[in-house]
């Protein structure tokens, strides 16, 4: 059993939780010594829930220790935490997206390379019983050649930004915090995105706070971000296929996301789920009938960390991990793109490329 990687959490709010459960009770490569956050008493409540050690960030920084950072904050506060930790020496893994700016992204992927060491980001849900089950059936020619893929998911923006105050910050937009979901499955499943052509928008600058019990119930607040995103791109293998936001909907997100080939279709649904039940259709006579396929692995649940996990077994046996700084920057480089095209209405092209990752064949090596 590899010796397991000591882990320090940077960022205490909604989304630590379920990470650090997952982090301390079912992965194995790691365990979690400290939380932080901005506030220390913040940090100190969280610890006490998982019995961790409450620090500041630049006590988990300076720890000789601690070799790998999860930083869980905010995207704002992502570079500038994430750069900290790599020049104190740490292998670093944050959520998404891994800067608010692709240019400053490149840079920490650099810096990371320079000083030998690893930068992993998430969405990790790619990881899951779901994208790893299509990933298979794409893998074994169950839909022949790819021929389009087309993403439809809507949400209720309102109501979350009023829940969570961080999504009318930078890197808060429909794009930036649920596209990436959808476009990091994408390049996991059929490879990097060369060209983009969009139309994005932001349905109402002024939006009122419509939960019930918080401070600003009733109150007008504005949000800044994008809130819808209506686009075409097409991947480096020459697969197009639609990509459509809508922040501007209603009730719980609804998600359909579907590829198309020459012997069948592939249905897999929402991507911020790492089970959803994949459904293929094939390609026969008489009237063929959707079947779902069996899962290929037990990550169904909501697994967030494993691909903290996977990052700190490839601390111990070399590699890069699946969730990788490089998809992310590619990722991010793909919405920027998006907003890009949104505003010239022009066709407008990557200027990075990502590997397609390996199919994650490992995930009960990482469970405990």
């Amino acid at each position: 059993m590899l010796r397991p990687v000591k882990t320090g959490v940077i960022g205490c709010g909604a989304i630590s939780d379920i990470y650090l459960d997952n982090m301390i009770h079912r992965f194995r490569p790691l365990e979690v010594v400290a939380c932080s956050a901005a506030h220390l008493e913040s940090a100190r409540r969280k610890a006490e829930k998982f019995g961790l050690r409450a620090a500041t960030p630049e006590e988990i920084l300076s720890d000789p220790e601690i070799e790998l950072v999860v930083v869980l904050t905010p995207a704002p506060a992502h570079y500038d935490l994430v750069r900290s930790a790599l020049l104190a020496g740490k292998h670093v893994y944050t959520e998404k997206p891994i800067a608010t700016e692709l240019r400053p992204a490149q840079e920490l992927l650099t810096l990371a390379k320079d000083k030998g060491l690893l930068l992993g980001s998430a969405p990790e849900t790619f990881l899951g019983s779901g994208f790893q089950t299509a990933r298979a059936a794409l893998d074994a020619g169950r839909i022949g050649d790819v021929t389009s893929f087309h993403v439809v998911a809507n949400r209720d923006l309102s109501m979350l930004a009023g829940l969570f105050k961080f999504l009318r910050l930078p890197g808060g937009g429909i794009a930036y915090d649920y596209g990436v979901y959808y476009l990091t499955v994408l390049c996991a499943l059929l490879g990097p995105v060369e060209s983009v052509f969009a139309r994005v928008s932001n349905f109402a600058r002024v939006r009122k706070n419509m939960i019930p019990g918080d401070p600003e119930f009733g109150q007008d607040y504005i949000y800044d971000n994008e809130s819808q995103v209506h686009a075409v791109l097409t991947t480096r293998s020459g697969i197009p296929g639609t990509f459509s936001l809508n922040g501007d909907s209603v009730g719980a997100d609804q998600a359909a996301f579907t590829i198309h080939g020459t012997k069948g279709i592939l249905r897999l649904g929402d991507a911020n789920q790492f089970g959803p039940q994949i459904a293929f259709l094939p390609n026969s006579y008489p009237a063929p009938e959707w079947e779902t396929l069996s899962p290929v692995s037990a990550l169904s649940g909501n697994n967030r960390g494993i691909g903290v996990a996977d990052l700190a077994r490839c601390i111990r046996e070399g590699g890069s991990p699946l969730a990788s700084g490089e998809m992310a920057c590619h990722v991010l480089d793909v919405v920027e793109k998006i907003i890009e095209s949104g505003k010239t209405d022009r066709l407008c092209r990557t200027e990075t490329a990502c590997s397609r990752p390996d199919a994650f064949s490992h995930w009960q090596e990482l469970i405990r």
